[in-house]
């Protein structure tokens, strides 16, 4: 194969997987990582979809280190037209925020693009991974077809307070100091 019809090939190869990528739904959490005890709010975005016009998708969330305390609206839909929107229910007991929406409200196109479609706020406690993940997914377009999104859930990493790190430390260099005491006192 020549050289030209290799790089014709690789350029052909591009342009058909850029076609048909598929919009994805994520999230990206603000701090990362986060203290236990502090708040954190994540982002759930979608990138480069085409015509939205309604969406709705249930967020689950490690309930032993998060506690949801309460849901936006992100400005994506919304810079399309009005919309009519239901931050869905908190269940802090499961972890689960069920069947958060949004929709265009009246005729015209869908928004496309990439942008935020919700903000969520959760209180931290206890430390570890909290992983996040997304079901009951269905977005739509103008027509009222069903968009293909691929769900990327993610995680939130909890960490101790500093304070305790230090506190560990102080009792870790006071234990060395009192067992070379003792070990001097026996020689």
């Amino acid at each position: 194969m020549t050289t030209f019809k290799k790089l014709f090939a690789a350029m052909m190869l591009a342009a058909s997987t850029q076609a048909f990528a598929i919009p994805t739904l994520s999230v990206n959490a603000v701090p990362s990582p986060v203290v236990s005890g502090g708040k954190v709010d994540l982002a759930v975005n979608i990138s480069d979809i085409t015509d939205l016009y309604g969406y709705q998708f249930t967020l689950s969330f490690d309930a032993a280190l998060l506690k949801a305390s309460g849901v936006k609206e992100g400005a994506f839909l919304s810079g399309a037209g009005t919309t009519f929107s239901d931050g869905g229910k908190i269940d802090n007991a499961t972890g689960t925020i069920s069947f958060v929406f949004n929709t265009l409200v009246g005729a015209g196109p869908g928004a496309s693009g990439s942008g935020q479609l919700g903000l969520f706020s959760f209180d931290t406690f206890g430390n570890g991974n909290a992983a996040l993940t997304f079901s009951d997914v269905l977005f739509l377009d103008a027509n009222l077809n069903e968009i293909a999104v691929a769900a990327d859930g993610g995680s939130v990493r909890v960490v101790p307070e500093p304070g305790s790190f230090l506190l560990i430390g102080i009792g870790l260099v006071a234990a060395g100091v009192v067992r070379r005491g003792q070990q001097a006192a026996r020689v």
